[in-house]
């Protein structure tokens, strides 16, 4: 029997390379799908990201109140910036740090 050795991070890439262009799925969201509450481990995952953001495209996860959260381990400054206009050139418009029609942009995992 082959036991199944791929690890909580590499499901978190898997899942995250879902997501669509345009769209975005929060760090709860991930975690779910994926049997768990640990959100912020979902985030962590992505920090250590060691990929080309087009190979895991880490910056359309966001926080569950449409907030931006963090990117590449920063919550504010150049890292965030670089997430927003990652975000703008696929279409997903950001005012104040947060997701404009969060509902209509929300990815969700079947």
């Amino acid at each position: 029997m082959t036991k199944n050795t791929t690890t909580f991070t590499e499901r978190v890439y898997e899942l995250t390379k879902q997501i669509p262009k345009g769209k975005v799925a929060t760090y709860k969201t991930i975690a779910e799908s994926l049997g768990s509450k640990a959100y912020r481990a979902v985030g962590q995952a992505l920090r250590c990201n060691p990929h080309a953001s087009h190979l895991v495209p880490c910056h359309r996860v966001v926080a569950s109140d449409a907030s931006l959260g963090g990117f590449r381990g920063h919550k504010a400054g150049k890292d965030v910036h670089d997430k927003i206009v990652l975000l703008r050139k696929e279409g997903v418009t950001v005012v104040n740090n947060h997701i404009e029609n969060f509902a209509d942009k929300l990815h969700y995992f079947r």
